[in-house]
């Protein structure tokens, strides 16, 4: 019998990144985005994770988080990921909460990982060696020009077979829009529309004839995410070869297995810097494989990629603007698209990542706990 390899010490320490222009979609803007990296020891080795969430996440980790899994086994980070359920109850598990927990478990799969010599997808057992990417970004902010370099540029430099832009800011340019996006990329790749919420129900669905003409075959989150209702019925009315996605605010099954029951989508979305780390992200891929409704990991798409081959249901990830831009600018062992795919780097332990601290250090924006 294997003996336990107790968690000794749980870092985690947050960085502000500037966008390399302004971005917004159809309901806020932004210019800088903050990652929050938590680094777990034990057995000599450390694993790595993070989320994308706000900057006080890094003391809530150290300290609530930190002080639930110390001690616990490294090799057993299912369990460690059941203690942080249950620690923050009586916070409340969804929101900022779930993207803390995300990033320790991350974290503790990534140290199991390492502490045997594996790269992650070979540890958890994988459906593929390589996933498909959809290029994401058009934000309603750029420029007609900006829009067709980004969005060509993915197809012809990276081969990407999907692109996604935004809509939703201003819905009465955006029938234009698309129809530059569509001359950018030609017809040989897909293209998908995400109004991020902004629409209502009889807006949205105003808008998909004029979508379709553009051959846009993804309409994601046309409405809230939360309006079950409106999704579904959205759904039922778009035109035929059109799918809706939603589920990248999933932060518990439960989200998921609602959002399933109610046959709102055509395609879940879940996001592993969100949902609970790599543990809450096969849940919902093993939810995906039971409703029989196909999975896509919503971006961050270095943190996914090895969870990404294990879920059996997995259609692609989104390589996502920002995410992407930051974790090359971060970590040593980014992936890098091959024909419009990504796979993990055998020759890695774990995730496979190694963190740029001297390169980070002008981001940080809290110390070192």
């Amino acid at each position: 019998m294997r003996p336990e390899v107790p968690i000794e010490q749980v870092r985690a320490q947050a960085f502000e990144i500037p966008t390399d222009k302004p971005e917004a979609d159809g309901t806020i803007s932004w210019n800088s985005t903050t990652l929050v990296l938590v680094e777990v020891k034990a057995g000599g080795e450390t694993g790595v994770g993070y989320t994308y969430s706000n900057a006080s996440m890094a003391p809530f980790i150290t300290g609530k988080l930190g002080q639930t899994v110390r001690g616990a086994d490294a090799f057993a980070p299912q369990a460690a990921w059941l203690k942080m359920q249950r620690a923050v109850r009586n916070l409340g598990r969804e929101g900022l909460a779930a993207t803390a927990i995300s990033a320790v478990d991350m974290a503790i799969y990534d140290l199991k990982a390492r502490l045997l010599q594996l790269p992650l997808f070979t540890l958890l057992g994988s459906y593929r060696e390589s996933v498909a990417i959809y290029g994401s970004g058009g934000f309603t902010s750029y420029s007609d020009q900006e829009l067709q370099n980004q969005l060509g540029g993915w197809v012809q430099e990276q081969g990407c077979r999907f692109v996604k832009m935004k809509v939703g800011s201003h819905p009465e340019q955006d029938p234009d829009r698309v129809a530059v996006a569509r001359r950018a990329i030609g017809e040989k790749a897909a293209l998908f529309v995400d109004a991020n919420g902004a629409l209502g129900v009889q807006q949205a669905l105003a808008y998909t004839e004029p979508f379709a003409e553009q051959g846009v075959i993804w309409f994601e989150e046309p409405v809230s995410s939360d309006d079950l209702t409106g999704l579904r019925a959205i759904r039922e009315h778009v035109p035929a070869g059109m799918e809706v996605a939603a589920g990248e605010y999933a932060y518990s099954t439960d989200y998921v297995r609602n959002m399933l029951q109610a046959h709102a989508i055509d395609v879940q979305q879940a996001d592993v810097t969100r949902c609970g780390g790599i543990t809450g992200f096969l849940q919902i891929a093993a939810l995906c494989e039971a409703f029989h409704v196909d999975l896509s990991g919503h971006c961050a798409p270095a943190a996914h990629l090895h969870a990404a081959c294990a879920a059996p249901r997995l259609r692609h990830l989104e390589w996502f603007h920002d995410h992407v831009r930051i974790e090359a600018m971060l970590f040593d062992g980014a992936p890098v698209p091959r024909n419009g795919s990504i796979q993990p780097d055998r020759s890695r332990p774990g995730l496979g990542l190694s963190f740029k601290r001297q390169d980070a250090a002008r981001f940080a924006v809290t110390a070192s706990q």
